[in-house]
């Protein structure tokens, strides 16, 4: 079974960063695509970030510019970087991860979620 753990998320005020990390924890044939996500109170689950595994990028408008979203094959991990928060960027955030498992199961992965909070 394939789970990814999460952390970095917290509280901190606009204008500053946080770092998310999602890892799987279990040996896998292949990571795919990986993204984050978030939900904010009332609100649907919207794309924050992805990046493929050949490394190409897509973002969300709302936060070119300020986050950037990176892999480590290797550590079988996916960062997401955030800077210059704002408190519209307030919600959990939740890495979803596309793998093919050592059985050769295609597996869409979701982690736990994380809770940022930005203080205005």
């Amino acid at each position: 079974q394939v789970q990814l753990v999460e952390s970095g998320g917290g509280f901190v005020q606009a204008g500053g960063s946080l770092r998310l990390s999602c890892t799987a924890s279990s040996s896998i044939r292949s990571l795919n695509t990986m993204g984050w996500y978030r939900q904010a109170p009332g609100k649907q689950r919207e794309l924050v970030a992805v990046i493929t595994s050949g490394g190409s990028t897509n973002y969300a408008d709302s936060v070119k510019g300020r986050f950037s979203i990176s892999r480590d094959n290797a550590e079988k991990t996916v960062y997401l970087q955030m800077n210059s928060l704002k408190r519209e960027d307030s919600a959990v955030y939740y890495c979803k991860v596309d793998v093919v498992t050592l059985l050769y199961r295609s597996l869409e992965v979701w982690g736990q979620g994380t809770l940022v909070t930005v203080s205005s």
